[in-house]
């Protein structure tokens, strides 16, 4: 149990916000250049959120913020400790890297303020770091000891064997893994993700999270990857490469199931799953998980894609729904190509209608699951709560760091 912060932090702490307030993004971009001086722990991490569009950086900025300014009132943040904690289970963080952690975040405090980076002041700071670093470290070993004890379970690392690979549509491509060892997995939630190191030649071992797109059962995940634009860019170097080299038979390093987005199985009320583009991955695993457990509970699943040429399960997400009378499909095409027949392949020209939604799904009643790019969550987000969905009723996972979301 971490020891309570003492008054005198907390002041200091609460003061110096608006100083990191005003200086954007420096002092996180500084903590991360002196971090990755470190290369063993430089490859902690997912760089792909460190690249042209500093997302990372200004996500812990975001968070550093929040924490400060609510440091005495640490509740609000119960949250984003969660989804901390499940991004650190899934690239295996231990608790002997958070001292590299802390050095470079006081560091670049000192470095950014220069002199008013006082002794007092980097003393509070350390201190209120080394109290969320214990919760995170007690909340880590609760996850970790769950998840090597759970049937299938395991920690760290597991090589895993790509049993199939299939085109689902010209962009995005599933790939069925299977334990190498022979034995069964930990079933997961649906909406989690898994973390991949992947093991690239000529670019190193790189860092990715990748939704599960299928039910959870306890022989097998299915990943269904987008290729990403802009080969050759952080961003694309993982896809292209699973795209273009992984075949069945290659053997993956994947970590535990983990993310803190997912279905509340337990629940029988209705549900509305809202996606665009890829974002349509955790949604297949929630479709396929409401269909598998026959409970009835109406379900509505509406999709927002370019085209046809890029709607991937679509023909799949259809033979769910004829499975089970409890689902109703939607799906919006914002520019349909020729070969693309409104009524067969798709219902709407278009981006995702609010009115459709609130004149269709339970609003007050129904928990809302969106995944997309960031423009489709602030838009659906934004849209659904200024309709009166109830804000603790809207659940969204973001590809990226989660609070970029809110951070720019």
């Amino acid at each position: 149990m971490a020891e309570a912060l003492s008054n005198r932090t907390i002041d200091i702490v609460k003061a110096t916000v608006p100083v990191l307030e005003k200086g954007g993004t420096a002092v996180t971009d500084r903590m991360y250049q002196r971090l990755f001086r470190t290369p063993e722990i430089r490859d902690l991490f997912n760089q792909s959120h460190h690249g042209e569009t500093g997302s990372q950086s200004k996500a812990l900025t975001a968070a550093i913020i929040a924490y400060g300014r609510n440091i005495d009132n640490l509740g609000v943040l119960a949250s984003r400790v969660e989804r901390i904690t499940q991004k650190h289970v899934g690239l295996n963080i231990l608790p002997e890297h958070y001292p590299y952690v802390a050095d470079a975040l006081l560091g670049a405090i000192k470095d950014v303020l220069g002199g008013a980076a006082t002794d007092e002041v980097l003393d509070a700071w350390g201190e209120a770091y080394w109290f969320l670093a214990d919760v995170l470290k007690a909340r880590e070993a609760s996850v970790y000891a769950g998840l090597a004890t759970a049937p299938g379970g395991w920690n760290g690392w597991r090589d895993f064997t790509v049993e199939s690979v299939t085109p689902e549509s010209d962009i995005i491509r599933s790939f069925i893994l299977v334990p190498a060892d022979g034995r069964g997995v930990i079933r997961h939630r649906p909406g989690q993700y898994l973390t991949f190191a992947l093991d690239m030649p000529g670019a190193g071992v790189l860092k990715r999270n990748y939704s599960i797109s299928s039910a959870p059962d306890s022989r097998s995940y299915r990943i269904s990857v987008k290729r990403e634009e802009g080969s050759g860019r952080p961003a694309g170097l993982a896809s292209d490469w699973l795209h273009d080299h992984v075949k069945p038979g290659t053997v993956l390093k994947v970590a535990p199931p983990a993310g803190e987005f997912f279905l509340d199985e337990a629940s029988a009320g209705p549900v509305v799953l809202l996606s665009g583009g890829v974002g349509l991955t955790p949604m297949m695993s929630m479709l396929e998980s409401i269909v598998g457990s026959g409970d009835g509970r109406p379900t509505w699943y509406i999709h927002g894609a370019e085209n046809g040429r890029v709607h991937a399960m679509r023909d799949h997400s259809r033979a769910l729904a004829a499975q089970a009378r409890n689902i109703t499909l939607r799906t919006y095409y914002n520019a349909p190509d020729p070969a693309d027949v409104q009524g067969r392949d798709y219902d709407e020209r278009g981006f995702i209608s609010m009115d459709w939604i609130v004149a269709n799904t339970p609003t007050q009643e129904a928990a809302y699951y969106l995944c997309g790019p960031r423009p489709f969550l602030r838009a659906m987000v934004g849209g659904l709560a200024g309709r009166g969905v109830p804000l603790g009723s809207i659940h969204y996972e973001f590809f990226g760091p989660a609070d970029e979301l809110l951070a720019v």
